[in-house]
């Protein structure tokens, strides 16, 4: 019995005792039923497969079989859920976990993710970070200038134990990390709070600018830029236990960048970092969050009826129109508005579920955005034969094979519509959507997952399947 949670954007993701997180209930009740809590009522909902997640992780792991794999659950794990999403890539294989943020790190320490469980770290911060806080709760954390070297040995001081540190350079990204020409100095320095036993270095690493382009001629240099600082810091004597330059992108495709660690962000969460290369199934990766909500209105309109704000849209013909309650404030891009047919807007399955090779069954047809999306809810133009319903569920992204190969749609076909990536489209969705956790095995056809396709939309409620 594979066990599926909700958890509640308002209540604690580590799954404590405090958690707005009901017993699981063997049956879904009928579409009609109440709540239990009514404040947390949502007509919408992201279902994440935390099987999905592991058996990326193991792919990813496969892919770089000599590395470590570095599981980035940054920007609450792109979407899909900090905490959940790291114990799920542990799961598969992960050894360490990437955060942004300090808070983010923190996060996991105090969810119970110990350093026996997984090594995290931590690299952007500025001067006042909390960093004897890291200290104390053995986070590793990068040091990207002179300026936070002294920072992180000070905090180390008052914590009354050594800081783990990983020099960040900048290879050529142009953003954050020591560049090459401030090097020495900075080990000069990190040698002398080594022998006060204040810090050890134990990593040293970069990020590409183009990594999802493997052939550009910066890959190379920048991978080159990167060696010669390995061989400073370790001419240095320092002792490095990781060198880490692979994104997603060069995890996938690149393995002389391999090194010690490799750093996967969004492949972790089964998007391709590299969709002009393939699929996510081309890695051997299934998206684990499916975006999906109820209908909240369907009427009958008229020939020439303008359709939200600006009437963007204007109907061809007597038609029914279906309200979706997402919007904007929840993270669905403005930019994804449609005008057909001169500009279709965002694509969303109607009337049947995806099937187990991504496409759509002989129920479900893909409809586009109709008009401005707004803050709160878009409309889809039904067709004048629509059988929809209030209450019905429509999938506006999943694990489908794609509109380019005749399937339902994906993260990415929302990222093509806004003109955007598909790293943007799960990063921001909003925190009132609930997150469902399915257990499942991350197949497209696992009976978790279309469960919660059929399940009621009430953030209260959990299943077993």
């Amino acid at each position: 019995m594979r066990e599926s949670v909700t958890v509640s954007p308002f209540s604690d993701p580590t799954h404590g005792p405090a958690d707005d997180v009901t017993a699981a209930q063997p049956a879904a009740p009928s579409r009609s039923a109440a709540p239990a809590h009514p404040a947390d009522y949502y007509p919408a909902r992201a279902v994440v497969d935390l099987g999905a997640i592991r058996s990326n992780v193991e792919a990813l792991a496969a892919r770089a079989s000599t590395a470590q794999v570095m599981a980035v659950v940054k920007a609450d794990a792109y979407g899909h859920g900090l905490v959940p999403s790291a114990r799920a890539a542990l799961d598969g294989g992960a050894t360490w976990l990437g955060t942004a943020q300090a808070s983010e790190a923190l996060a996991l320490r105090a969810a119970g993710i110990g350093p026996d469980r997984a090594r995290v770290l931590t690299w952007l911060y500025g001067p006042g970070a909390p960093l004897q806080a890291l200290v104390e709760a053995d986070v590793d954390v990068s040091v990207a200038a002179p300026w936070a070297l002294e920072e992180v040995a000070a905090a180390a001081r008052s914590a009354g134990r050594p800081a783990r540190v990983h020099l960040k350079i900048d290879t050529g990204l142009g953003r954050n990390g020591i560049v090459p020409d401030q090097l020495p100095a900075v080990l000069d320095a990190a040698r002398r709070a080594e022998s006060e036993g204040v810090l050890r270095v134990v990593g040293i690493w970069s990020h590409f600018a183009f990594a999802d382009e493997p052939e550009h001629p910066t890959v190379l240099h920048q991978a080159e830029v990167f060696d010669d600082a390995v061989r400073t810091t370790e001419a240095a004597g320092v002792r490095l236990e990781v060198r880490h330059l692979a994104n997603s992108a060069a995890t996938l495709t690149n393995p002389r960048v391999h090194y010690d660690l490799v750093r996967p962000g969004l492949a972790v969460y089964g998007l391709s970092p590299v969709p002009q290369i393939g699929p996510p199934d081309r890695f051997g990766l299934t998206p684990a969050m499916t975006l999906e909500a109820e209908l909240v209105t369907v009427k009958h309109v008229v020939e020439g009826q303008g359709v939200s704000y600006a009437h963007a849209y204007t109907t061809a013909q007597a038609t029914i129109l279906g309200v979706v309650p997402l919007g904007y404030a929840d993270g669905i891009p403005r930019h994804a508005s449609g005008a057909l047919p001169e500009r279709p807007g965002g694509p969303v399955l109607v009337g049947g579920p995806i099937d187990e090779a991504g496409g759509i069954d002989g129920t479900g047809r893909v409809l586009h955005v109709a008009g401005r999306v707004c803050m709160d809810q878009f409309v889809l133009d039904l067709g004048p034969y629509a059988a929809e319903q209030p209450g019905d569920v429509v999938t506006l992204f999943g694990p489908g094979a794609g509109l380019a190969r005749g399937g339902a749609p994906t993260a990415e076909d929302w990222a093509a519509a806004a003109g955007t990536i598909s790293y943007e489209i799960t990063t921001r969705l909003g925190a009132r959507v609930p997150r469902v956790y399915v257990d499942g095995t991350g197949r497209r056809d696992d009976p978790a997952r279309e469960q919660a396709h059929r399940a009621p939309l009430h953030r209260d409620q959990e299943w077993l399947s």
